[in-house]
């Protein structure tokens, strides 16, 4: 089982950036999709990004122009930069990875603050 671990959340003010990196112990090419997720208190979990295997990349419609996901299949690790947040950025971001045949893989979440 291929395990995913983020880093790069933290306290930011609005407007600000930030870049979270997503880093898996195996190979990302062993998942066809990789997506950024957030859940703010009291929400459900939403897909924030996400990128193919091939380098495709979709985002929600309330971070196109801000966010953007990226990924270094030497490092195998993905990116999401987050630029001009806004408080309701603010969330547990996580890191997911889907593979054909088996069930999904998630990291622990990175905390993202935006004050106002």
């Amino acid at each position: 089982q291929v395990q995913l671990v983020e880093s790069g959340g933290g306290l930011v003010q609005a407007g600000g950036s930030l870049r979270l990196s997503c880093a898996a112990s195996g190979s990302i090419f062993s998942f066809y999709y990789m997506g950024w997720y957030r859940q703010a208190p009291g929400r459900q979990r939403e897909l924030v990004a996400g990128i193919t295997s091939g380098g495709s990349p979709n985002y929600a419609d309330f971070v196109k122009g801000r966010f953007t996901i990226s990924r270094d299949n030497a490092k195998n690790t993905v990116y999401l930069h987050l630029n001009n947040l806004k408080p309701g950025d603010t969330a547990v971001y996580y890191c997911n990875g889907r593979r054909s045949g088996t069930s999904d893989s998630w990291g622990q979440g990175t905390q993202v603050t935006v004050s106002s």
